[in-house]
């Protein structure tokens, strides 16, 4: 099921996106439609609005963005890592989310931001010291993510907030997926259509029952917060004017203009 987070005339809602494009609107927030479809219900629609009649937004509101670093053996090579023996996390805020077709904006302080394409967990219940086998019962679904890096500022200073919490640096979309599996999926970015990046998920180091669990360990996730799972091997260089676009196969493609 295809869950978007969307603007309307009536407002922001949660709607199901039909194959046509058509959103049914639905009268809950995240966490509450979570617990409906665990239940294997289905939600109450409130209306259905034809494409063209909404606007996509990024598909929750996190308190908090987590990000695992260094999480495919590739992508640690080629930045020149050893392997990690535990997820690598760090924080971006929330401020740094913005949906899709919205524009990723390159700060002044940094002459070489990059792309860093991404599968994305969205939560949806309140998550504390989850062990591996309960990590189903707290995710909502999965999305697409360009965890966007000031790679001058992160290599400058060795550490992560800074490069990577500037406002715009966190896209993700354009919608929640929730049936979803992701040791059979792909992920792929394209800048102006020219692939940069592509895996398969399967390749994740440290996989998403470990991810989700072993941070919940630390801090406890709400709903609608986001997990990054790291990104494969291929960064690049992104500049003004062009198009970056983030492809998980079973999800679909986040765009964003760069300004």
């Amino acid at each position: 099921m295809k869950i978007a987070r969307v603007q309307t005339d009536r407002g922001i809602w949660y709607a199901q996106l039909e194959p046509d494009g058509t959103a049914s609107l639905i009268p809950l927030e995240l966490a509450e439609l979570h617990e409906v479809l665990l239940r294997r219900e289905l939600p109450a629609f409130e209306e259905r609005i034809a494409p063209g009649g909404y606007q996509l937004l990024a598909p929750s509101t996190p308190s908090k963005i987590v990000c695992v670093g260094l999480n495919y053996r590739r992508h640690a090579e080629e930045m020149g890592k050893t392997i990690p023996t535990e997820p690598l996390i760090f924080l971006k805020p929330s401020t740094a989310a913005i949906g899709p077709n919205d524009q990723i904006v390159l700060p002044e302080q940094s002459k070489q931001v990059e792309h860093e394409g991404e599968l994305a967990i969205v939560i949806g219940r309140r998550a504390k010291q989850v062990g591996k086998e309960g990590v189903p019962e707290v995710v909502f679904g999965f999305t697409a993510l360009n965890d966007v890096t000031a790679r001058d500022i992160q290599q400058r200073e060795q550490k992560y907030t800074h490069g990577k919490g500037f406002d715009t640096f966190a896209p993700f979309g354009p919608w929640i997926e929730t049936n979803f599996e992701p040791k059979q999926a792909s992920v792929s970015l394209t800048v102006d259509g020219q692939v940069r990046q592509q895996s398969c998920c399967d390749d994740l180091i440290f996989d998403v029952p470990t991810i989700v669990s072993f941070i919940s360990g630390i801090m406890t996730l709400l709903p609608g917060d986001v997990i990054a799972t790291g990104t494969p091997s291929g960064v690049g260089a992104l500049l003004r004017g062009q198009v970056v676009e983030v492809t998980i196969t079973g999800i679909g493609t986040l765009s964003n203009p760069v300004g």
